[in-house]
């Protein structure tokens, strides 16, 4: 059984980062939807990019350790939502650092990929982002207002300024976001190696909640179940068709019908309860939130800007530190990107 992170042990931020209470970004993030079906709708989303599927490919790492990957992935996301400045732009400098390393040759094309490529980093932002948003309709309260939407957009553009992108390609709306899938839709294919990881993220409870109580082990493979079918449910029928993935109109249905009570359920946990699921989850995540679920006021209850946190932390942006790496190495990677070397050298955020 995993170990409550205690209140009087959680940390204490320096003020609320970028968004904080009142943010839409706080609101949907939040919510249940959010680190569950909504995170694993965007990493399988994720696969469709070739560039991106050949980096993963040769990393190996979320095949070979993949609840790792999951959690430190799912605990860099968590930290640009809730975590203080200091806190993000020292993960978003680990993330740099970590991606630079990541170049190689896609096979089928022969180009070369980058992991801190803007267009790359803009795909992955914007999946997650998107996901996040729509499973959030689909499994909890239903759609924001017009208002909140947009404000959710323009935190989206808040948030890419800790990745490579720039803040000008983030969509504003929902129709800049369908606009946006439109361009991309020509670009995304699926190889074996696609179909194969699409279906190993799945099924991604399979390697996640090994901390669940032991009362609790038995319900895994309807946990993994359940979960496969509702994330399948929210993707389009093309996605569906490349990643060699079927599921009826009535089991999409069914899917979301459960889910939806069941997520609705969790998200009237007392908070110290929450807190136990997303530690079973990604320890790594529950280090960041549990400031935020047990109600830890921040030592300046206020929010920055990423240029004040930049400015403040005295480091280049990381779109800034891209542009004077690439001018500085070589203009050709090696064909594959190193393998993933283990477990004590994945992202350490906290």
């Amino acid at each position: 059984m995993p170990k409550t992170i205690a209140r009087n042990s959680a940390k204490r931020y320096e003020n609320y980062g970028f968004f904080g209470p009142g943010s839409v970004t706080w609101k949907v993030f939040r919510y249940p939807s959010s680190f569950t079906v909504g995170f694993q709708r965007t990493v399988v989303s994720e696969m469709y990019e070739p560039f991106l599927m050949a980096s993963v490919s040769d990393t190996e790492a979320v095949m070979k350790r993949p609840a790792a990957r999951y959690d430190r992935t799912l605990q860099y996301v968590s930290t640009v939502a809730f975590a203080d400045s200091p806190t993000v732009v020292k993960a978003s400098d680990i993330l740099l650092k970590i991606h630079s390393h990541i170049r190689g040759k896609e096979p089928i094309s022969g180009g070369y990929y980058d992991a801190n490529d803007p267009e790359a980093q803009l795909w992955i932002h914007l999946t997650q982002w998107h996901s996040v948003l729509l499973a959030y309709e689909v499994f909890g309260p239903g759609k924001l207002s017009e208002e909140e939407e947009n404000q959710y957009w323009a935190e989206c553009r808040i948030a890419a300024e800790f990745q490579t992108i720039d803040p000008e390609s983030v969509p504003r709306n929902r129709q800049e976001m369908r606009d946006y899938y439109t361009r991309m839709r020509p670009r995304l294919a699926a190889t074996e190696a696609t179909q194969k990881t699409v279906q190993h993220l799945l099924d991604a409870t399979t390697f996640l909640l090994d901390d669940l109580p032991l009362l609790l082990q038995p319900l895994r493979p309807a946990m993994r179940y359940l979960f496969r079918k509702a994330t399948i449910a929210t993707l389009p029928g093309w996605m569906r068709q490349l990643g060699g993935v079927r599921q009826s109109a009535l089991e999409d249905v069914l899917a979301i019908s459960v889910m939806r009570p069941l997520l609705g359920a969790i998200a009237l946990l007392p908070d110290n309860q929450l807190l136990r699921m997303i530690e079973a989850l990604s320890p790594g995540t529950a280090k960041v939130v549990a400031p935020i679920l047990a109600d830890i006021a921040p030592v300046s209850p206020t929010t920055v800007t990423p240029a004040e946190a930049w400015a403040t932390a005295n480091r280049p942006t990381p779109r800034a530190q891209y542009n004077q790496h690439k001018a500085e190495r070589a203009a050709e990677p090696e064909d594959h990107a190193p393998k993933d070397p283990g477990t004590n050298n994945l992202l350490q955020f906290a």
